[in-house]
């Protein structure tokens, strides 16, 4: 599978971003989705993860109650809704895909997106 981040930006700290992450190449919906970012001089990091089915979702702490993880299985997306973003969110985004039920580590992810920057003010 192939995918492709985008909506990336540059935004006031409590702002918001909208990322989204296009499949194609297989049956999107034998994949779970991920979402995760990594920070200059930082290790990757789990954000955001949704199920295949689109029937659970899971959360870094760090994340938890600011930013929604969705996906269409009909238009192959999965989008990250980023609210009341803060500086330490700033990083490189990255979507990826797992055939298989949805993990929260990085060494699950055996397909990844290209990264999309997005940079939070102070």
């Amino acid at each position: 599978v192939q995918l492709q981040a985008s909506g990336g930006g540059l935004v006031q700290s409590g702002g918001s971003l909208r990322l989204s992450c296009a499949a194609s190449g297989r049956p999107f919906n034998n994949y779970a989705m991920g979402w995760f970012r990594q920070a200059p001089g930082k290790e990757r990091e789990f954000v955001a993860a949704i199920r295949r089915s689109g029937s659970g979702t899971f959360y870094a702490d760090s994340v938890k109650g600011r930013f929604t993880i969705s996906r269409d299985n009909g238009k192959n997306t999965v989008d990250l809704q980023m609210d009341r973003l803060k500086p330490e969110d700033t990083a490189v985004y990255y979507c990826a895909a797992r055939a298989g039920p949805v993990q929260v580590e990085v060494s699950g992810y055996g397909y990844w997106g290209q990264g999309t920057l997005v940079t939070v003010s102070s």
